[in-house]
């Protein structure tokens, strides 16, 4: 796993990025470290960032924390966006017998219907066009009839008009778990996934973006993980697997290995301006879906083990939101 970051604190005239991986309802531990972040800086993060990249899960809590309320400020806190998984996660994983039955455990269909996602996006985002809000937002989706990753952008004419709401059902549309969606952008529609089959980390992609806008900045970057996945895949239980029983596991691994790539190639760009929060799952479950009392609470320890372990990451990362 990539270093710490040091503990220089000197901002300058430069840009700082917060990104945000994918992972599910594990998306609570980053969203209780922000909300941790933001009691200690006293203000909503996206009034201290330059842009907040996101993906799946990542991606709601980017588009949550960014959202434009009455008077100009930030709607939610990150606190709010924690309730989000603590009191509506049953829903969004939520299937009925049938559905379990007729898709076998998700192998011809899709694990979970959509309609329970859509009401708590609805309800978090309503109509709200993506341009809407407080900071820059990126969110990572892939196209699947154009074959190429996707990327929602709040400065992007074309695409800024899109709402809140769709972008987040995109980009959580992760393969097995929930069916596609199209999104209009324009005259045309995409067929939008998960961005995480390819950037589960956004950190290099929200990256190269700054960099491709102020060339000369100084950019620090802080990334926030959703657990590290420790539960390991035996080579006896492994080596005899096909396609069914390969399919979760390899996305858990393209998922995990895609999320590390990333942090290890931002330590090695970025060095003492990189910032990576993240933890074992060690009482959390890695599963995405795992929505239960008991899990939300193991994942909150683990979130707050985070807080305890990473102090002294969490203080540069705040003293460089508060410059």
């Amino acid at each position: 796993m990539p270093r710490s970051a040091s503990r220089s604190t000197k901002r300058r005239d430069g840009k700082v990025i917060l990104c945000i991986d994918g992972g599910g309802i594990r998306g609570l531990i980053p969203a209780l470290v922000l909300a941790e972040i933001e009691r200690t800086i006293g203000r909503p993060i996206a009034q201290s960032v330059d842009l907040i990249a996101g993906t799946s899960t990542g991606g709601i809590l980017a588009l949550g924390l960014a959202k434009r309320g009455n008077g100009g400020k930030p709607e939610f806190s990150a606190s709010d966006l924690a309730d989000l998984y603590r009191s509506r996660g049953k829903e969004i994983f939520r299937r009925s017998l049938w559905q379990g039955v007729s898709s076998v455990g998700g192998v011809l269909d899709e694990q979970y219907p959509h309609d329970g996602l859509e009401r708590v996006l609805e309800h978090y985002f309503g109509d709200q066009p993506l341009s809407d809000v407080t900071t820059r937002v990126m969110v990572a989706t892939y196209d699947i009839q154009n074959r190429e990753p996707f990327f929602f952008k709040s400065w992007r004419r074309d695409r800024n008009a899109v709402t809140m709401r769709d972008v987040a059902r995109a980009t959580s549309a992760a393969p097995t778990y929930f069916e596609p969606t199209v999104v209009r952008i324009g005259d045309a529609g995409r067929a939008l996934i998960d961005g995480g089959v390819f950037a589960n980390n956004p950190t290099m992609c929200a990256y190269a973006e700054i960099r491709r806008d102020s060339p000369s900045a100084e950019v620090k970057a802080i990334s926030l993980g959703t657990g590290e996945l420790i539960r390991p895949i035996s080579y006896s239980e492994a080596k005899c697997w096909g396609r069914a029983q390969w399919m979760l596991p390899a996305l858990s691994c393209i998922f995990d290995g895609v999320s590390d790539s990333v942090s290890y190639q931002m330590e090695q760009i970025l060095g003492e301006n990189f910032v990576r929060l993240q933890i074992d799952l060690k009482l959390g479950s890695d599963d995405m879906d795992d929505a239960t009392d008991g899990n939300l609470a193991n994942l909150t320890s683990d979130a707050k083990r985070l807080i305890t372990t990473h102090k002294s990451d969490i203080e540069t990362a705040c003293a460089w939101l508060s410059k």
